[in-house]
């Protein structure tokens, strides 16, 4: 998929569009750039309404293509195989030779860059008694010679090129995009009925990527964290589960960056993909994004493959639902993406992860119970009883009145703590607490409030404390950040 230069969509004329008639436009829209569609069965129609229908079909198709890439492209009708498997040979194909001149005109000799790592896709493998072991497919990058070494990554060997072909023709050498057949020192070829073959040593088995990511338009439902997804990567699909992240706050409207990943930046969790509108605007206010009002112009995932896969960087990646029903008349591709970093250790959840610096940031709400001098207070409903607070102490608070505290003990076994306010209380906070304080005391004793007191206006609420900070993901201290 990453070096198709033109997408013919084959439509049956008497169906229209299916399922995976629509799923290979959308994958035409991710992986090219030209699209030519093709009703074929046009024979099927009825002779008198042959015309019409096909007209009719060329319509729907040029509408259903308006609001994509290929709006424009044109539409040919054909029988490839006038009656079918079963007819005659000597039924002649109509419309192939009007086809042919069609992707003529379309195709433009693509310039091609020999530099770079050798790597083509496989597609067959088959044995020549007494030659070698032969390897038909595409040239996705760099060149090849006679007399190469080139390794099959999926067997884990390296074989020298004997022979080459390109259309029954030998070469001596071919380029990316050249279709090839190359042929090697013996292997078994049913170890390799598809896969990569490239330079030695130029492909890496990875277990994890991290991946920018697009949510395809046409998959229903959310994207979530944890999920699993049939992943296709490299030459290979395989289930991954995903974990989804976006820029943090200060860095939405960052260029997004498709050739490489920023290990020194921070990233904010995300318990499902961002999509725009008012989902978005929900899931960013709980992140802490409200402020921005628009959803990141980049988002990522790590993606954990069940079984390592082999395939080379900045290559195309696909995430799908293929175990959905085919019949279902919906969108199984959820999303695509560039794999901009893999992870080759095994042991990556130890060795790679805890440089992604992923957090989640972590919001609690308490109030202030009472006052103890003008630079204490004494905190409650912030942490549960049987909360370690030791972990807390240091930690700075916000006080709904505007002064800044920071934690600074435990006050007794029940939850509650000291906050200091190094900045002390301003008299407004201490008139409001104190006001409520006395209410609420004389109110537990059974006592009527003096007339004065009884006009003092009381808070409409108590004055509440919040606690913000970090949590990095993939920190095995669980420490808790916050931000100077």
């Amino acid at each position: 998929a990453q070096i198709i230069d033109l997408m013919m969509l084959v439509i049956d004329v008497t169906k229209g569009m299916q399922t995976q008639s629509a799923e290979c436009l959308v994958i035409g829209q991710i992986a090219c750039q030209k699209l030519v569609v093709v009703l074929n069965k046009t024979d099927l129609l009825p002779e008198g309404k042959r015309q019409a229908t096909i007209d009719r079909m060329t319509r729907k198709m040029q509408k259903t293509l308006e609001n994509t890439k290929f709006r424009g492209a044109p539409v040919i009708p054909v029988a490839a195989k006038p009656g079918g498997p079963d007819a005659p040979e000597t039924e002649a194909p109509q419309g192939i030779q009007e086809l042919i001149e069609l992707l003529t005109s379309q195709i433009s000799i693509p310039t091609r860059d020999p530099s770079g790592p050798f790597l083509m896709s496989v597609d067959h493998c088959f044995s020549i008694k007494g030659q070698g072991t032969v390897m038909t497919g595409t040239i996705l990058s760099g060149s090849v010679s006679l007399g190469d070494s080139v390794e099959i990554p999926a067997l884990k060997v390296v074989r020298k090129v004997k022979s080459m072909q390109m259309f029954h023709t030998p070469v001596s050498s071919a380029v990316q995009g050249d279709r090839l057949g190359i042929c090697v020192t013996q292997f078994d070829p049913k170890l390799l009925e598809r896969g990569l073959v490239c330079a030695p040593e130029s492909l890496h088995t990875v277990h994890a990527a991290l991946i920018s990511v697009e949510k395809i338009p046409y998959f229903r439902g959310p994207l979530q964290t944890k999920a699993k997804f049939h992943i296709t990567v490299g030459h290979e699909t395989v289930m991954g589960r995903v974990m989804f992240f976006s820029p943090a706050p200060d860095s939405l409207d960052r260029e997004p960056v498709l050739d490489s990943f920023d290990f020194s930046r921070e990233y904010l969790f995300q318990e499902q993909y961002l999509c725009p509108g008012p989902a978005t605007a929900e899931a960013e206010e709980k992140a802490g994004q409200a402020s921005a009002g628009h959803g990141p112009r980049q988002q990522w995932a790590l993606v954990e493959f069940e079984k390592p896969v082999t395939c080379p960087r900045l290559c195309l990646v696909i995430g799908s639902r293929l175990d959905a029903d085919i019949h279902a008349n919906t969108c199984r591709l959820a999303f695509h993406g560039v794999l901009l970093h893999g992870l080759e250790d095994k042991s990556y959840a130890e060795s790679a992860l805890p440089a992604l610096r992923v957090y989640k940031l972590k919001q609690r709400h308490g109030v202030v119970e009472r006052v103890l001098d003008d630079h204490s207070v004494i905190g409650r409903s912030l942490f549960k009883k049987e909360t370690n607070i030791q972990l807390f102490v240091g930690l700075r608070v916000h006080l709904s009145t505007g002064e800044l505290g920071v934690i600074d003990s435990a006050f007794g076994q029940s939850g509650k703590f000291k906050v200091h306010v190094p900045g002390g209380l301003s008299p407004e906070s201490k008139r409001i607490l104190t006001s409520a304080l006395k209410k609420r005391g004389r109110a537990g004793r059974g006592e009527a409030a003096k007339p004065e007191e009884a006009e003092r206006p009381e808070p409409a609420q108590p004055v509440g404390l919040s606690l913000s900070f970090k949590r990095y993901v993939f920190d095995a201290h669980k420490r808790m950040v916050q931000s100077p």
